[in-house]
């Protein structure tokens, strides 16, 4: 299984640990699923957990945080798309989210985002809230 997790659930699991959040980071670690990303959405959630509001509530320390960028980093297959895609006219930075999947080959897109939340899917690719994907992940297969 491969899902692409959108910036706001891994900033969400660098924020709190516990949670479907970091079960499902939980579940990456284990080896449980294959996690798909981008350079691009790297950067984003790097420059997102820079951002004030974001940094008054982490109760990581920077290099808690410089270690889960890297743990990303060598833990995740890293895709580079090479169809840019418009899906998402009124957020398109979301296209990111959609371009990694896709390059990816993914089974699942987890976001929290109301915009990627209502495709639904995008083909064949499922588009789940972080609850709805960590109930899939704890359910006997």
């Amino acid at each position: 299984m491969r899902a692409v997790f959108d910036t706001n659930v891994l900033v969400s699991a660098v924020i709190s640990r516990g949670g479907p959040p970091g079960s499902i980071v939980g579940a990456w670690r284990k080896r449980d699923f294959l996690l798909v990303t981008s350079d691009a959405l790297i950067q984003e959630m790097e420059i997102v957990l820079l951002r004030p509001h974001i940094l008054e509530r982490l109760d990581r320390t920077e290099s808690e945080r410089s270690t889960f960028i890297a743990d990303l980093r060598e833990n995740s297959i890293i895709v580079e798309p090479n169809e840019r895609l418009e899906v998402i006219e009124d957020d398109p930075a979301d296209n990111k989210v959609l371009e990694a999947a896709v390059a990816g080959r993914v089974d699942f897109i987890v976001s929290g985002d109301a915009y990627l939340l209502a495709l639904g899917a995008y083909g064949d690719i499922q588009i789940l809230t972080q609850t709805r994907f960590a109930a899939i992940l704890t359910t006997p297969h």
